[in-house]
């Protein structure tokens, strides 16, 4: 098997097992964004910072995916899919790195 044949395996298999464990865990990801007070308000006007519980994890979710619904933003569901896409390529790219350098002069020509 050729060496990028390795590295695109590896790569996809990382992003995909990435991915599903930042959407998995967006919840508490976008809390503790939102607990840290850098999403400032939720649409209701309210400090994001201030909340608690499934307010804090809806309003920061809801922040990340632009806003909510009813304002024109993709709410929750964006949220999780920014959390989960950006989760994902940070695993694809560090995937890709590290079966990049496990696979360095791991070429046996065989196509």
């Amino acid at each position: 098997m050729k060496k990028w044949h390795k590295i695109a395996i590896v790569t996809g298999v990382g992003a995909l097992v990435f991915t599903g464990v930042g959407v998995a865990a967006a919840g508490p990801i976008a809390c503790w964004i939102g607990g840290a007070g850098i999403l400032g308000t939720a649409s209701t006007g309210t400090a994001i910072s201030t909340l608690s519980g499934v307010a804090l994890s809806n309003a920061s979710l809801a922040a990340l995916g632009g806003g909510a619904v009813a304002a024109g933003g993709l709410g929750v569901a964006g949220g999780a899919a920014v959390v989960g896409g950006t989760v994902g390529l940070t695993g694809a790219v560090v995937s890709g790195t590290v079966a990049g350098l496990m696979a360095d002069g791991d070429d046996d020509g065989v196509n």
